[in-house]
């Protein structure tokens, strides 16, 4: 037996609840649209691009000796230094986006992929289970909504509605009349539970994201890279535009890393397609 919840958890939403809810999707917008990733990479390109328009400013004002080719070398290796750890620090924050981005469709796959064995298991066991198979198929559906709907936030992405949480209570309630049946409650129960730990890790892992002292490092280091550029060229607009290009051809790999930590919002999303598919069969 599992007396995770009481069957007084299976209430109807009061209105002060989706007013609580809509209040919370509503705050959550709002710290969103301040540490999205399109926010973050246009201040990113700016300090980027600013530290290149701050060199070729200071072009003019360095003396003679100071253009000599000795210290034009010496800043040229350097800064191939610095290149190549910027380099190896993108790649690795890209695979590790693409890696946390890639397991998340893995969960939602497997969450789904487990729902419908979860049906298909109580649908053997008999028409007792067919309240249980309803419960299934209505917190799936919600599921979805609380996750890709329109009025889906970190609050609420994969979490359950009340109702929907006595889930694995009715389970072990179900009374067998053979050994046949009390080997398919014991199946449908670790169907259950699996499909509760994975639900669980998928909103645990909301967590994550680029570390911030990671991203303040690798912006000084582009920085100081980009200012290294128009330090030793006379300005004209082929190199301001040319400049310019490169930073945001940097910064647009970096907003793919952030969008990829962010997989249930955004322009990058992981697709809702198993689940849906899953909800489609549920119930049959």
């Amino acid at each position: 037996m599992l007396p995770l919840y009481s069957y007084s958890a299976h209430r109807i939403p009061r209105s002060s609840d989706i007013t609580t809810q809509s209040a919370v999707a509503d705050d959550d917008r709002r710290r969103s649209s301040i540490t999205s990733p399109t926010a973050i990479s246009v201040v990113v390109l700016a300090f980027v691009f600013g530290g290149a328009l701050f060199g070729i400013f200071m072009h003019p004002v360095l003396r003679i000796e100071n253009l000599d080719p000795d210290s034009k070398e010496t800043v040229r290796l350097g800064m191939a230094l610095v290149a190549a750890t910027v380099a190896v620090a993108l790649g690795m924050l890209i695979a590790a986006g693409k890696g946390f981005y890639d397991s998340q469709n893995s969960e939602v796959t497997q969450l789904a992929a487990d729902a419908v064995l979860l049906d298909k298991i109580l649908n053997h066991y008999g028409p007792e289970s067919e309240e249980i198979r309803g419960l299934l198929r209505s917190s799936v559906a919600n599921m979805i909504d609380v996750t890709w709907g329109p009025n889906s936030s970190d609050e609420t992405r994969f979490r359950l509605s009340a109702a929907s949480e006595v889930l694995l209570v009715r389970i072990p309630a179900l009374s067998p009349l053979n050994d046949g049946q009390r080997l398919l409650q014991s199946q449908a129960l670790s169907a259950a539970v699996k499909l509760a730990q994975t639900r669980s890790l998928l909103i645990a892992q909301q967590a994550s994201s680029v570390p911030l002292p990671l991203l303040a490092v690798l912006v000084s280091w582009l920085t100081l890279l980009f200012m290294s550029f128009g330090l030793f060229v006379r300005p004209n607009s082929v190199v301001v535009v040319s400049l310019f290009a490169s930073a945001l051809a940097v910064c647009c790999a970096i907003y793919l890393i952030l969008e990829m930590y962010q997989p249930y919002r955004g322009l990058i999303q992981a697709s809702s397609a198993p689940l849906r598919t899953a909800l489609e069969q549920l119930g049959r």
